[in-house]
């Protein structure tokens, strides 16, 4: 950079691969080395002393951040999803917004078939059973689960992960719907998916996968009436975000039996607290917001934000940019 005094960055988390060690060559580097995330008020101080901040879904950037931080020109997420980050506060101020898509779209798109076929086929509740010393003999009725084979796949947001999804889908002879805004006629050529309305594709779906981004439109998308609605026996498998679910009708829906199980890698709250009465149901598969976690998917978000940030910097419209009217 042609700069005599190097730009102040903050990044929240230490982050997989050789990113940090290119940025760090780069600019003044500051990195939070806790596990947890920094804490509110350590998030503030440090923005009010930084021109970038790497950033990720637990921080919270939001006008009060911004109106205290007057030098932070760019805030680039490790995340594919901002709804951390209060965008139109961002660009009012001319702070410039990166997120990463397109990095863990495959790898997503696995995770989530691996919590499909881990729910259906009871695969948790089977390793719990032997280590426990239970497993005595083989059993015709011992932890009966659901095929996936030739079931019929519920598609909430068909965009890159969900479309990847699908296609995973077509190999275990799935029939798939989804619903969406606008019709996808590339996947439906290619996957045989069919576009539907809402209450058809809560009544017809045995498995039902969330991918849509959290807005206040999203927010509880699957809520008690949808609940009720779907398929008795019809499981739930959420690896976009925990509000996209209502925790409270979830319980409810899990307890009573009239949802056959979930699976959740996203939760709300998250994490889940020790009391969740999530914890203590047997049809529940949790994982820990785990969905791009391989070695190279997250090297190449740390890289990709790396690459919006010193974009951004240099006074350039970073290659991933959420806000990309402030490059007329």
């Amino acid at each position: 950079m042609a700069r005599t005094v190097r730009p102040r960055v903050f990044v929240t988390r230490q982050l997989p691969g050789e990113a940090l060690g290119r940025l760090g060559r780069l600019v003044d580097l500051h990195v939070w080395p806790q596990e947890l995330p920094p804490s509110r008020d350590t998030l503030l101080a440090e923005a009010a002393r930084s021109e970038g901040l790497v950033t990720l879904l637990t921080d919270q950037v939001d006008a009060r951040l911004l109106a205290q931080a007057p030098g932070l020109r760019v805030v680039s997420n490790v995340a594919v999803g901002y709804d951390n980050i209060d965008v139109p506060a961002c660009t009012e101020r001319r702070v410039v917004v990166g997120n990463t898509p397109g990095a863990l779209t495959e790898t997503s798109a696995d995770f989530a078939f691996a919590l499909i076929l881990g729910l259906a086929r009871r695969v948790a509740e089977a390793d719990a059973y032997v280590r426990a010393g239970h497993w005595r003999t083989w059993s015709p009725t011992l932890l009966l689960g659901t095929d996936v084979y030739g079931a019929t796949l519920g598609i909430v947001g068909p965009g890159a992960i969900g479309s990847a999804v699908a296609r995973r889908a077509r190999g275990f002879g799935m029939r798939i719907l989804y619903v969406s805004r606008e019709p996808r006629p590339a996947l439906e050529q290619e996957t045989g998916a069919r576009r539907v309305d809402k209450a058809t594709l809560l009544s017809e779906a045995d498995i039902l996968t969330l991918h849509v981004p959290l807005t206040p439109q999203t927010r509880h998308w699957v809520g008690r009436a949808e609940l009720a609605a779907m398929k008795p026996g019809a499981l739930l498998v959420n690896t976009a975000r925990g509000g996209v679910v209502d925790p409270d009708a979830l319980v409810e829906a899990l307890r009573e039996g009239r949802l056959g199980g979930a699976a959740l890698d996203v939760t709300d709250p998250e994490p889940l607290p020790p009391d969740s009465p999530l914890m203590g149901l047997p049809n529940v598969l949790l994982a820990p917001h785990i969905a791009s976690a391989t070695h190279a998917t997250r090297g190449r978000m740390a890289s990709m934000a790396v690459d919006n940030l010193l974009a951004a910097l240099e006074g350039r419209r970073p290659p991933h940019c959420v806000n990309p009217e402030l490059f007329p």
